[in-house]
């Protein structure tokens, strides 16, 4: 098979403690799903779970260790952060139940949503696509990818995030509205999922503003953390 131009690389994601990557297929993301973080968006209550999507070249990979590095993005002058957990699929599948969701999940990793409020807040009051403030490049940073037996028990896992050493954003894994297994089963209802598939299942209260300069550091117990430099 021959192309017009080379295909470009595949966006993959470093898994820890292996050589072998994850080929990253789709990034789907849960709005609103922990109650604190509803309200301070204006919401209230255990609404439907609603789903975006992020194009899957938009993660920036971190090695273990390393400090990854986020130019600060184009249109915007208000680029909040918004930690979450990333549950990485391993085996597809569709209409999966919430019982058999933990088989098909590969690992979790510490992830961002970038947004570029501005233009999301702007195209809300327009009732038009708010993608411009979701999936832009780079608006997807996450570190290593944990795999499912070394992660412990995520589901009462701490997540946190710190901007220059100061906490902005803690909360519970347990303080989901809809849990890692309901997500999926609510995903797999609507679109199939496939191996390579990564969930951002959504952020505590707390989130806020960057600035060029600020170090970014996310962590969710027993994963390894994310440190994101904003350039």
């Amino acid at each position: 098979m021959s192309f017009v131009f080379p295909p470009p690389a595949i966006a993959s994601v470093p898994v820890l403690g292996k050589n072998e990557r994850f080929a990253v297929h789709r990034i789907y993301c849960v709005g609103r799903n922990y109650e604190e973080h509803a309200k301070e968006m204006g919401f209230t209550g255990r609404e439907p779970p609603f789903f975006f999507l992020k194009p899957a070249d938009a993660v920036l990979p971190v090695d273990a260790g390393a400090t990854g590095e986020m130019p600060y993005p184009s249109l915007t002058k208000n680029l909040h952060h918004e930690i979450e957990l990333v549950v990485a699929i391993g085996i597809g599948g569709r209409n999966i139940s919430a019982a058999d969701a933990a088989r098909h999940i590969y690992g979790y990793a510490v992830g961002l949503d970038m947004t570029r409020r501005d233009l999301q807040n702007e195209m809300k009051k327009q009732g038009r696509p708010w993608s411009i403030g979701k999936g832009f490049d780079l608006s997807a940073p996450i570190g290593p990818i944990t795999p499912l037996a070394q992660a412990g028990d995520i589901h009462r896992a701490g997540i946190s995030l710190q901007v220059n050493g100061v906490d902005r954003q803690r909360s519970s894994v347990d303080k989901l509205i809809w849990n890692v297994a309901e997500t999926i089963e609510h995903l797999s209802a609507a679109w199939e999922l496939q191996p390579g598939d990564l969930i951002f299942t959504g952020t505590p209260e707390g989130v806020a503003a960057v600035e060029r300069g600020d170090l970014l550091v996310g962590e969710v117990d027993g994963l390894t953390s994310l440190r994101i430099k904003i350039s």
